[in-house]
């Protein structure tokens, strides 16, 4: 994609910019424990704006930095994790996978990168994240794979609307 950020300094530029914002915007989710969840998932569409506007490099730097700095400087290092783990790092991720260009192979690895991190939290963060569980999920992991991955399928296709209306926006824009 021609324009001011297809140069490597370009791309760098923009994924430490994005970072920062990825950054601020994690420093709410700790500040404000309601909208955790939905503000570091907020959080990781500066990646996926680094990867429609520099390619998957600055994406990658603008997680990566995000990631690191969140864990040096956040007070809820889960928040920081949560982004590092899957958050942050999935809208990159995405479009590596959705350039097999096969539907199907596509959802499996999909799920498979979203099962292998919630196995990761829920087994070994557990006390990290969800110290009290609920008394209705108790023990019962199935339900939790179950609703996670409901809920996971409806993420990446709302995520998935949102890259194509950036994707007409950008290019749209870069015509007039």
């Amino acid at each position: 994609m021609p324009g001011r950020f297809s140069t490597p300094s370009g791309g760098v530029a923009l994924g430490g910019v994005l970072a920062a914002g990825s950054l601020a915007v994690l420093w709410l989710a700790c500040v404000v424990p309601s909208g955790r969840l939905g503000l570091a998932a907020a959080a990781g569409l500066f990646p996926m704006a680094g990867v429609l506007a520099a390619g998957r490099a600055a994406g990658y730097l603008c997680w990566a930095a995000g990631g690191i700095l969140g864990l040096i400087l956040l007070p809820d290092k889960g928040v920081a994790l949560l982004y590092l783990a899957f958050l942050g790092l999935y809208p990159v991720v995405k479009g590596r996978i959705e350039s097999l260009r096969r539907r199907s192979a596509e959802w499996v690895l999909k799920l498979v990168f979203f099962n292998g991190v919630l196995t990761l939290f829920w087994f070994l963060l557990q006390g990290l994240f969800l110290p009290d569980p609920p008394h209705w999920l108790g023990e019962n992991s199935l339900l939790l794979y179950a609703v996670g991955n409901l809920v996971f399928v409806v993420y990446d296709v709302g995520l998935s609307k949102l890259i194509a209306l950036l994707r007409v926006r950008i290019w749209s824009g870069r015509r007039r």
